[in-house]
């Protein structure tokens, strides 16, 4: 009796897809919920301090000390909530452990947001209402505080029901909702709300080209291929290159513009040369970490360890280079007008301001970090080591050439935008790649294979490997959270100057 002929689709969806990680379980035994609250509490008091240290012999200090714990407050959610997908994948790939994953995040957000941290900010602070036509000198910074009060709380009532929602959508939710209940609609810059609105529809859709692109390049050329390993050691050192030369022209054009100023052929060169410099340095390492190794996919995932926690790095940096803003930006605003000052595109982001957005990211990350993180593979589609190092790199480019340009873009929909360009790819290059075919014949010696026939709609939902249902609650977040964070500011303004103003 013959052999039956082979299906050449995947046999079912990816194993293990919707259970919890091994991380998310572990985290329960990593901080007892009520020592997460007492130093988030901490944390907040002591950022009034800060605060009250710079600004004590100021006018309208008490504002300023207020607003500083409420930006203290919505940094440690923005921790809680986006930091994660960061290093969500290299965890759940077992790359990293949670601990190394939390320093790597905590270290890298800081130098991202004091470093490359200005653009955005400035775009935030002045770049959606129009400040001259408020109805009174102390009305905008009665805006801010309603827009951080307002976004922090709707991002804590978010988090700790689970809803998948964007902090940079509800900040900017949160700013319109006050400034139209301020000054009304005119008061709107509404050319610069469409360029940061196609943005965030823009971004997903560049992230998830750019990681289908990615995966795609390593499948052809080393993955479905004889001999794996030497793909590997002939092209990882390039994707690497591209990684560390990208993040080097982004920090000479952008982290360093405060120190030097380098125009876009200079930062251009210094980002091919620290991509050459990576080549000659990462090939002879990755040689070494070849050797004895079988030529299987196990084997790759060792060799994409590496890569993909320094991908996980770059992306932390591209993080808080952009969602410091959603603290940084309205704080900055109201310390420059409670000074009399006119707020602008140049107004200068003081340094303690930047750090409490800054330390309270990393904070929040620390503290409730751990007990959010779920790999978004486990959700959407499996990762390994080299669809997660995809993920990272893609969502890293996306977000640094967006902060370049000034951009606030929702870092989550960009990973999640990228992890849904890995998992459709996978689905097409299954179906329809020949290199792939060509592959699967060699390795089992069939010439022919069958297309599965779903008999139910239930059966073709577990041949997917991408789940359509996260597809629409992702959009649904997207449409829900500026709406209830606008009018959640408004209400808040509303009071505020009933009582203040």
């Amino acid at each position: 009796m013959g052999k039956p002929v082979p299906y050449l689709e995947k046999p079912t969806l990816d194993k293990d897809l919707d259970k919890v990680t091994f991380t998310e379980e572990a985290s329960h035994y990593v901080l007892k919920p009520w020592a997460g609250l007492g130093l988030g509490l901490l944390f907040v008091c002591l950022s009034m301090l800060f605060a009250a240290a710079y600004v004590s012999e100021q006018p309208a200090f008490l504002m300023v000390i207020a607003a500083a714990a409420l930006a203290g407050y919505m940094a440690m959610n923005i921790g809680a909530n986006d930091v994660t997908n960061n290093v969500g994948a290299a965890v759940g790939s077992r790359a990293i452990t949670m601990t190394t994953a939390l320093v790597i995040a905590a270290v890298f957000e800081v130098a991202g947001a004091v470093f490359a941290g200005g653009r955005v900010v400035s775009t935030i602070e002045a770049g959606i209402i129009d400040t001259a036509l408020m109805p009174t000198g102390p009305a905008f910074a009665w805006v801010m505080m309603a827009a951080l009060l307002s976004a922090a709380v709707w991002i804590n009532i978010a988090t700790w029901s689970g809803a998948p929602i964007s902090t940079t959508h509800s900040i900017i939710g949160g700013i319109l909702g006050a400034g139209i209940a301020a000054a009304g609609f005119s008061a709107v810059q509404w050319w610069a709300l469409a360029g940061i609105t196609a943005s965030w529809v823009a971004s997903p859709l560049l992230g998830g080209g750019i990681a289908a692109a990615l995966l795609a390049f390593i499948k052809i050329f080393i993955i479905y291929r004889e001999d794996k390993i030497t793909g590997a050691v002939f092209w990882m050192p390039i994707l690497i290159s591209v990684m560390t030369g990208a993040f080097a022209a982004y920090f000479a054009l952008v982290g360093l513009e405060k120190i030097i100023d380098l125009d876009v052929s200079n930062g251009l060169a210094i980002g091919l040369g620290v991509a050459f410099l990576t080549i000659l340095v990462s090939r002879p390492w990755i040689m070494r970490q070849a050797r004895d190794l079988d030529d299987r996919n196990q084997s790759l995932r060792k060799l994409f360890r590496v890569p993909l926690i320094l991908s996980a790095a770059l992306l932390s940096f591209a993080h808080g280079a952009n969602d410091v803003s959603n603290v940084v930006g309205p704080l900055s605003a109201i310390v420059t007008h409670v000074n009399g000052l006119a707020v602008s595109d140049t107004s200068e982001v003081p340094l303690w301001v930047m750090l409490i957005g800054a330390l309270g990211i990393s904070c929040g990350l620390l503290l409730f970090g751990p007990k959010l993180i779920r790999v978004v593979g486990e959700e959407i589609t499996k990762l390994n080591p080299m669809r997660a190092f995809c993920v990272a790199l893609a969502t890293a480019i996306t977000v640094l050439i967006a902060t370049a340009l000034g951009l606030p873009v929702s870092t989550t929909h960009t990973a999640v935008g990228a992890v849904f360009g890995i998992g459709f790819f996978r689905e097409w290059f299954t179906r329809n790649s020949k290199r792939r075919l060509e592959y699967v014949r060699n390795k089992t010696g069939q010439t022919d294979f069958q297309r599965r026939v779903e008999q139910s709609p239930d059966e073709r939902h577990l041949r997917q490997l991408v789940r359509r249902s996260h597809f629409m609650t992702i959009i649904a977040a997207w449409v829900i959270t500026v709406p209830i964070s606008a009018l959640l500011s408004a209400g808040v303004y509303a009071l505020f100057a009933a009582i203040f103003i």
